[in-house]
């Protein structure tokens, strides 16, 4: 079965409302949810949703959320995020982030006290759409040992960063070999893990997603994946007054309060040139690239495709996760149904 993505949006919308998380709220959940599925990211879409209906009645999500911005200057912020729902959070730090660099070039802004937040792209998005560069970072539960330990330690801390032209050129990415949520979504599934993605507890190989989620996840690249995840811990750590290490609790593990940090970097190209001659010289180097090879692929290239299928054929909902959303909206008085296909 399958749900086409205005439905999607209702649909969490619906859900949200019952629930009576804010109108605001319901929009900006909605949004990077769908973002998520259309990209491929399906982990951290409609498939990480019953996660946080796990943390809303828990309370480590708070419905009544409102940002505070507790420290600022006119080029950073650093902000608490009350404990609201994560996408809402990222939005306005974002939002405050591009405001400053449209002033000053450059905008900063840490956040602390929020929760998961979908896909890290969906935020340096924002950016590319007022033509500006978007670097977003952040870390989560342990999942990554130390290169050469055999305890999880570092999260798999994504980064995503994004540059405005004519073509769609952003990258988004776990700093492990594969994200968290594709464990997850494997394990709901009921499928193994390819080979090189995980260690057990004890420090082994293995293919069990549930191993896996009690071991570490390896991270990409060998040391140099290691080290960009553990310089992303201590930017999203202690540089923006969360937690780090053992402390990160709440993106995999629902039922407790979330403790990661975000860090939002906004550029405007403007300020160092015309801007348009800054598009006009990035075009022209992706034009380079794609010059060298036939298949020769640009970051973005995928996400383009898979958002194109998805919109026209919408997105796949397997049976463990229909089973799951059945569970949800039949505790609320909706019929999931309405809003599928096939």
């Amino acid at each position: 079965m399958k749900i086409m993505k205005d439905n999607e949006m209702a649909l969490v919308k619906e859900i949200l409302k019952k629930l009576g998380a804010s109108e605001e709220d319901q929009k900006l959940v909605a949004e990077a949810t769908v973002d998520a599925d259309l990209k491929g990211f399906t982990s951290h879409g409609l498939g990480r949703f019953p996660q946080y209906l796990i943390s809303i009645k828990s309370g480590t999500i708070n419905l009544e959320d409102n940002i505070t911005i507790e420290k600022e200057t006119p080029a950073m912020a650093l902000i608490n995020g009350n404990s609201g729902f994560g996408q809402a959070v990222s939005y306005k730090a974002m939002q405050i982030a591009i405001k400053k660099a449209k002033e000053l070039g450059i905008g900063c802004v840490g956040v602390h006290n929020t929760n998961h937040f979908g896909v890290t792209g969906f935020y340096s998005d924002l950016a590319l759409r007022e033509n500006c560069i978007g670097l977003v970072i952040a870390n989560t539960d342990p999942a990554i040992a130390p290169l050469g330990g055999s305890k999880a330690l570092i999260g798999t801390n994504p980064i995503a960063l994004g540059i405005p032209s004519d073509s769609y050129i952003t990258v988004d990415m776990a700093t492990s070999v594969t994200a968290r949520g594709k464990i997850i979504e494997s394990k709901r599934k009921g499928i193994e893990l390819p080979d090189g993605w995980a260690l057990d507890k004890d420090g082994k190989p293995t293919n069990d997603p549930t191993e896996a989620l009690e071991g570490s996840i390896l991270p990409f690249g060998g040391f140099k994946g290691y080290a960009l995840s553990l310089l992303i811990e201590i930017l999203t750590g202690p540089l923006v007054q969360a937690e780090y290490g053992l402390g990160v609790t709440g993106t995999a593990s629902p039922e407790k309060d979330c403790t990661k940090g975000d860090l939002y970097i906004v550029i405007d190209p403007s300020k160092f040139g015309d801007f348009d001659e800054f598009k006009a010289n990035t075009e022209e180097f992706i034009s380079q690239v794609r010059a060298t090879g036939e298949n020769v692929a640009v970051p973005g290239d995928l996400e383009v495709k898979r958002i194109a299928d998805s919109e026209a054929n919408g997105i796949i909902i397997d049976e463990k996760l229909y089973e799951q959303l059945e569970r949800i909206c039949g505790n609320l008085d909706i019929d999931l149904d309405s809003y599928l296909e096939g």
